[in-house]
């Protein structure tokens, strides 16, 4: 700042402490500044010589970096300015042609802005400047030099980001630190204690509230970033302020990924395990391009091999082993499903790198970078929320009849879903239906086709179940039991645990509980065991054609068994040629007890005359002891086949057989 540089005498005034400039303008007539008159809004003021004024108010001026000159032009210029200034000049030049049908000045302007005011002549001028007066339109003609810098507002506009405030520096710090605390304060309470510290500290003139509460929006308009990082913190930066990576799916084909995640159901399942409700984990397995879910499994307890069963599913639903798995890491999957088990140290990476495929793991809790997440929402919104067992997304959302002394609702939900829960083979099958649906909905790379179809007409591979059964679900050993292996309540059956009592490892799906694989305690597969169906009580009395012929295929099946046992005995038994032996107590010589053989037909009809004592045939208790006798070592006349014939057609052993 040169000594030549007038200063305003409001600027003087406020360097030397007064609280007006009455003072100087009396100093100023009596000539004791240098001063010059110059036209202010309003009428006329004074700008006083810096180097005419004392040199401490001098000092003042020069370190003062409030000051700004007034011929200063400003830093740009607003576009509401330069509009506002474009109407003045359009205001001026109608008034110069309005001007020469009058012979004076005064007479013109008169007419003039009582013809503008009105609000029906320069209507677009208007709507900008509004109403103006006589001594404002005098003002403008005396401004304009045919530039339209002349006609600009004299106002210093801020940059973007700046802010025009009253706030000192020490108010908006210690204002900023309770509007900006993790603890979201609200606004009005942050100016509330804001004032209380600046009253402690001696602080004057405090500004309003609406003042702190202008600046407030003004930061988060401008320094959103700050705001959401100081109260929300780092996730919330990165969901709603970081900009967000946008993928081509042109570029990949239907079935090259899967994107694996579990989502907690929000209504309960019967476990079948415990019988008791529960809210089990879908585990499942979305195909990005499509936007399909390919394959799920049902988790009822923590089970890492749920993973391999669902992507098994999904491998033969749609016929295709994809390139790349993309999934939570391990940490962020036991987090949120598993709390007993190491989830890195489940062996996933071996079964991906079997099937050739490439995992690829996400950044942990980043939801927007799995599609599955949205899958899940729509999965909420348009199916959970239809179950009669529904329990809501969190504590405040539960419906009302989970909450207390909600009598209403907890009789009105009793009576429309009667309380029932469902099994998991009736939820597999809901879901399985309202999936379908979803595959109705329209396939967004192909107009007119809907998801279904795109799925349908892709290329599939051939690929054998049987070699996907190492990902099927593993459960504890079990052991054979007369009746086979009960799982779940039921029997499983196969020939070839007759006899066996071995413990096994089974595998299953419960999208298929009809059979299980049967594997040894090594690994061995063994054997496919299928569900034993339940018969009639009373099959051949109540019972249909169908339940009169399982129960005589059960019988048969269990003749058949009976009488391979028997064969393998005798088998077993059997000698060459040479006979049972017994040794005595007193060492003495070897006896032979055995029967020769019958070598000639008159023997063997001898024998048939024998009576059954004779024979060594014993007396039966009951008709059933004497058909197992017979069965056992056979019929050696007709009387015995007729009478056997007949009793095995009989009722008697009929119902001896199912009571068994």
């Amino acid at each position: 700042m040169s000594e030549d540089t007038y200063i305003p005498i409001n600027k003087v005034a406020m360097a030397k402490g007064l609280k007006s400039t009455r003072a100087l303008r009396i100093s100023v007539r009596k000539g004791k500044y240098i001063a010059r008159e110059v036209k202010v809004p309003g009428g006329k003021s004074y700008e006083i010589l810096l180097s005419s004024l004392e040199p401490e108010t001098q000092k003042e001026l020069i370190q003062c970096t409030a000051l700004v000159p007034v011929n200063k032009e400003p830093s740009f210029t607003a576009e509401k300015a330069r509009l506002y200034a474009l109407a003045r000049i359009d205001l001026l030049n109608a008034f110069n042609n309005f001007e020469k049908k009058y012979k004076t000045r005064k007479e013109a302007i008169e007419n003039f802005i009582l013809l503008y005011n009105s609000g029906e002549y320069l209507k677009q001028v208007f709507k900008v400047l509004g109403k103006t007066s006589r001594g404002s339109l005098y003002r403008l003609l005396e401004r304009y030099d045919g530039t339209i810098e002349s006609m600009l507002q004299k106002y210093s506009y801020t940059r973007l980001g700046e802010c025009n405030s009253r706030l000192t520096p020490e108010m908006i710090n210690v204002f900023l630190r309770f509007v900006l605390g993790p603890n979201k304060l609200q606004i009005s309470k942050a100016i509330e204690y804001t004032k209380i510290i600046l009253e402690r500290r001696g602080v004057e003139n405090i500004p309003a509230s609406s003042t702190f509460r202008r600046y407030a929006n003004h930061f988060k308009k401008y320094n959103y970033e700050k705001w959401i990082l100081m109260r929300e913190g780092e996730k919330a930066l990165e969901d709603k302020i970081m900009p967000y990576i946008e993928r081509d799916l042109s570029q990949i084909s239907i079935g090259d990924i899967f994107v694996a995640d579990g989502h907690r159901l929000n209504f309960q399942v019967i476990n079948p395990f415990t019988g008791k409700p529960t809210r089990p984990v879908l585990v499942g397995f979305f195909d990005w391009k499509s936007g399909a879910l390919v394959g799920y499994e049902i988790m009822m307890e923590e089970n890492t091999q749920c993973i391999a069963s669902a992507l098994r599913n999904a491998i033969l639903n749609l016929g295709l082993i994809p390139k790349v798995v993309y999934q939570d890491n391990g940490r962020a999957f036991k987090a949120k499903f598993f709390q007993d088990v190491n989830f890195d140290e489940e062996g996933f990476a071996g079964v991906y790198q079997n099937l050739g495929i490439k995992p690829v793991f996400a950044k942990p809790y980043n939801a927007k970078a799995k599609v599955i997440e949205r899958f899940f929402l729509e999965f909420q919104e348009g199916f959970e929320k239809l179950m009669p067992s529904y329990t809501g997304t969190s504590i405040e959302n539960k419906p009302p009849y989970m909450m207390r002394n909600e009598k209403f609702h907890k009789k009105l939900h009793e009576k429309m879903t009667g309380n029932k829960v469902p099994t998991v083979h009736t939820t597999i099958n809901l879901i399985n239906s309202w999936i379908d649906y979803y595959h109705s909905q329209p396939y967004k790379h192909i107009p007119g086709v809907t998801i279904k179809g795109a799925l349908d007409n892709i290329h599939k591979q051939q690929i054998d179940p049987d070699i996907l059964n190492h990902l099927m679900m593993k459960t504890e050993i079990k052991t054979i039991y007369r009746n086979g292996i009960k799982f779940m309540g039921i029997h499983y059956y196969h020939d070839s645990m007759f006899g066996f009592r071995e413990k096994v490892m089974i595998r299953y799906s419960l999208f298929d509980l009809s059979k299980i694989q049967v594997y040894s305690t090594k690994g061995e597969f063994l054997f496919t065991a299928k569900q034993l169906r339940r018969l009639h009580p009373m099959a051949n009395h109540l019972g249909s054609v169908k339940d009169m012929e399982d129960l005589k295929q059960q019988i048969k099946k269990k003749m058949k068994l009976k009488k391979a046992a028997l064969s393998e005995v005798k088998m077993f038994l059997k000698g060459e040629d040479e006979p049972f032996l017994i040794v005595n107590n007193d060492n003495e010589d070897i006896l032979e007890i055995a029967e020769e053989p019958v070598n000639n037909l008159v023997e063997f009809k001898r024998r048939q005359q024998l009576t059954p004592r004779q024979q060594n045939r014993p007396l039966f208790n009951s008709n059933f002891e004497k058909c197992e006798w017979l069965q056992q070592h056979g019929c050696t006349n007709n009387e015995d086949r007729i009478w056997l014939e007949d009793y095995l057609n009989s009722d008697e052993y009929y119902d001896f057989m199912e009571t068994d």
